[in-house]
Order: structure tokens, then sequence, then C-alpha cells
């Protein structure tokens, strides 16, 4: 059973930056598609970005191109997202997935087959 834990996540002031980390038992990293997606109350489950298993391509949604960053670490297990230039609609809680079956790289849910529990970014005006 694959396993995905997020941490970093927390309260911060607009224009801060947070940096989320991914803990991850598919390994080696670079053989999976990975992504991260962040669901605000009362809103659906939205991509934020996604990282490729081959050549680790990185793609972003619009809404958080420029401010984002996702890597991997292939040592240490993670899968991480440099958020800078926070803004209040950045507020949801972030949540790591993986599509091991098809190891793709999309920012649509029903591409992922295993989910984190999720960590709460909260950004203050």
């Amino acid at each position: 059973q694959v396993q995905l834990v997020e941490s970093g996540g927390g309260l911060v002031q607009s224009g801060g930056s947070l940096r989320l980390s991914c803990t991850t038992s598919a390994f080696p990293l670079n053989y999976y598609g990975f992504g991260w997606f962040r669901q605000a109350p009362g809103k659906e489950r939205e991509g934020v970005s996604c990282i490729s298993s081959r050549d680790g391509s990185t793609y972003y949604a619009d809404s958080v191109k420029g401010r984002f960053i996702i890597s991997r670490d292939n040592a240490k297990g993670t899968v991480n997202l440099q958020m800078n230039s926070l803004k209040p609609e950045d507020t949801a809680v972030y949540y790591c997935t993986v599509d091991v079956q098809f190891r793709r790289c999309l920012l649509s849910s029903n591409a992922y087959d295993h989910w984190g529990q999720g960590t709460q970014v909260t950004v203050s005006s």
C-alpha cells in the first residue's frame, strides 16, 4: 500500500511563504507522477501542480504559476511544494497524490489513485 504523508502547513500572512513536503513510499520518485491538489471549504478539489515521472516536467494551475514550485528529492523520498507570495485565496487543505498505475502528471483528480490525508494552509490578509 502506497503511503503519502504531507507536512509543512500552517498559518502565514499574505505575501509570505510555506514549503509543503510529502513523504512517500512510492519509490523511486522519478518512476511515478506526483501531484498537489487543494480544497477550500465549499469548493471542489483543484489541481495545483504536478511533476512527471520521466523527465520531471512540471505543470501548474494558472492561479499559482510563477509563485509555486514543485520538486522531488529522491534522497529524502519527498515531493515538495514551495509556495511564495501567498494570498488569502490560497487558503485550503493541500493534498499530495500519486498515480501508481499509469504514472501520469495531470491536474485532474481522476488521474490519481493514492492520496495523503492533507495539510491545512491558512493565509491571513
